[in-house]
């Protein structure tokens, strides 16, 4: 009977390190290159921040508020792998791994922590090489975005999986690991799948619908292409959220009157300003890249007719102005930027600075705006993390709103969003079906890997044997005979077994009685301590690149 993952990851690390000590009173392993695989996956986890934040005007968690960190394990001196494959205590191999998802959004945690978790996308390959480098996580992927910062992985075990991205969460932010429990959400295998699918479709956007998530999740993707560690789990299921979000968007009319963030960042807007002021308010846009430029679009239709646009060259601005006519689009650089703010009624903000551009000291001292808009400028941010600072809602002639108050935008229309919500979770829940179909399929491979190897290994052994016992001058055609005889009579005995290691998933118990199946020839054959050690070497393989 398996036992739990918990209670798997303990035996393991005992076994592991009850053969360190007896190491220490015995003659070595004459096997070092089982010793080094067995010592590389005892390695402790790696630490370090992937991006170094700037100065905020909040107060940021120092490293000694965190929860202390220690290394998991020190490398031994030993071989362990040996004893692995002869060991009942190890039940990693009676346990599918898990895929697993670590989360916090704008649903359950504010935008101050999700701006401290936010990692770039020039950084995701470090990051997935970093994850994959803890003890229990085989694969990874990165979703980082304005409103949600989610790990996704293939852990060894949910529990101590779940316990090793949070802690390198906190070292890679500053929070406290206690901090990120708080706020964090935690989804297994078919419910991280349900998810992501999600997520994909729209359903979990603060904009029902948006989609810029899905060029988002496509991105993920794209970025992944290559990089050690995104492996066929994780990237199989972001390619298949890719089909479901498409599918969604297509046969449904979830898009149909749907927003974006930009566009409910504009509506927040001139929900805030007098209705007089809606065709005359100074509009400056800070930010030329795709939300800047979706701003910019959504001004147009508003009735701007007139904006100075920040960014750090022209020639994005330039593009924008040949795409979008009857509008006067005004180019500034970014060193010209406080003195557009100053000329400017309400300011929106869409860079990727991971450091603020405006604080209160930048603000304070900015003239007095019209009172025909109400006498207080406004700022927009839509980044994270943040490019306005809190602090500059201490100055009494500004208003500062950030994507988490786009709520009060999305929240019309809620007996809409839930309709169109049902319709799409009738094609999210059969992909799921068919993705989980396919995962459930990869789960025989080793074995199927592995008993033909086996097979292979007694059929070459016997042939041999047989072909020394005919002498030397055994003719090439009989030579050939007696392997295609060997072979033919391998591939007969194996066809049997081999048909009931496979299955489509139609239905549960073809499933269930595929797995059983794999479990009784995993323990006829002793095939699971290499489909063990596989897993061993793959993550040493890992760690090594």
């Amino acid at each position: 009977m398996a036992v739990s993952t918990s209670f798997a990851g303990a035996k393991l690390e005992a076994l592991l390190l009850n053969t360190a000590s007896s190491s220490r009173v015995s003659s070595p392993s004459p096997s070092s290159s089982s010793s080094q695989l067995a010592a590389s996956f005892c390695k402790p986890i790696r630490s370090g921040r992937l991006v170094q934040r700037g100065v905020r005007c909040d107060v940021t968690a120092s490293s000694s508020d965190a929860s202390p960190q220690t290394d998991q394990f020190a490398p031994p001196n030993f071989s362990a792998l040996e004893q692995l494959k002869t060991s009942y205590a190890d039940r990693y191999t009676k346990q599918r791994s898990s895929i697993v998802v670590i989360g916090l959004s704008v649903h359950t945690a504010p935008v101050e922590m999700r701006e401290k978790l936010a990692i770039p996308e020039a950084e995701w390959p470090r990051a997935i090489g970093e994850l994959c480098g803890l003890n229990h996580i085989e694969e990874a992927a990165v979703l980082s975005t304005c409103n949600r910062m989610e790990i996704y992985v293939l852990a060894l075990s949910q529990d101590r999986g779940v316990k090793e991205v949070t802690e390198w969460m906190s070292k890679t932010s500053g929070i406290p690991v206690s901090e990120i429990r708080k706020h964090r959400f935690l989804r297994f295998n078919k419910d991280a799948t349900q998810h992501l699918f999600d997520v994909s479709a729209g359903l979990d956007s603060l904009v029902l619908g948006e989609g810029q998530i899905l060029a988002q999740v496509k991105q993920v993707v794209k970025v992944g292409q290559g990089v050690v560690g995104f492996g066929r789990n994780i990237s199989g299921l972001f390619k298949h959220a890719i089909t479901v979000g498409k599918r969604v968007r297509t046969e449904t009319n979830i898009t149909a009157g749907a927003v974006s963030v930009s566009s409910a960042a504009v509506e927040l807007a001139f929900m805030k300003l007098p209705g007089a002021s809606h065709t005359t308010a100074r509009m400056l846009v800070i930010g030329a890249g795709k939300m800047g430029k979706l701003v910019i679009k959504h001004l147009a239709a508003k009735g701007c007719t007139k904006m100075v646009v920040v960014n750090r060259t022209e020639e994005r601005v330039a593009a924008i102005r040949e795409e979008i006519k009857g509008i006067e689009i005004i180019y500034k650089p970014l060193t010209e930027m406080l003195t557009c703010t100053a000329e400017a009624d309400v300011i929106f903000t869409s860079t990727a600075s991971v450091t603020p551009l405006f604080l209160k000291e930048h603000v304070s001292d900015l003239p007095a705006v019209g009172q025909e808009t109400g006498g207080l400028r406004l700022f927009i941010d839509i980044s994270v993390p943040r490019n306005v600072g809190s602090c500059v809602s201490d100055v009494e002639t500004a208003r500062v709103y950030n994507v988490d108050d786009l709520k009060e935008v999305v929240a019309a229309n809620k007996e809409d969003r839930l309709r169109k919500a049902m319709e799409a979770q009738a094609i999210i829940a059969e992909e799921s079906k068919q993705f989980e179909a396919w995962r459930d399929s990869l789960a025989t491979v080793p074995t199927i890997k592995k008993l033909r190897a086996y097979a292979e290994r007694i059929r070459a052994a016997e042939l041999e044997k047989c072909l020394s016992k005919m002498g030397d001058d055994i003719p090439k055609k009989t030579r050939r005979a007696v392997d295609d005889l060997s072979r033919g009579i391998v591939n007969k005995l194996l066809h049997g077994p081999l048909q009931h290691l496979r299955c489509d998933g139609s239905d549960s118990r073809t499933l269930n009685d595929t797995l059983e199946n794999m479990h009784a020839l995993n323990r006829m054959f002793n095939l699971e301590a290499e489909i063990f050690e596989d897993k061993i070497r793959a993550k040493v393989e890992q760690a090594q690149k």
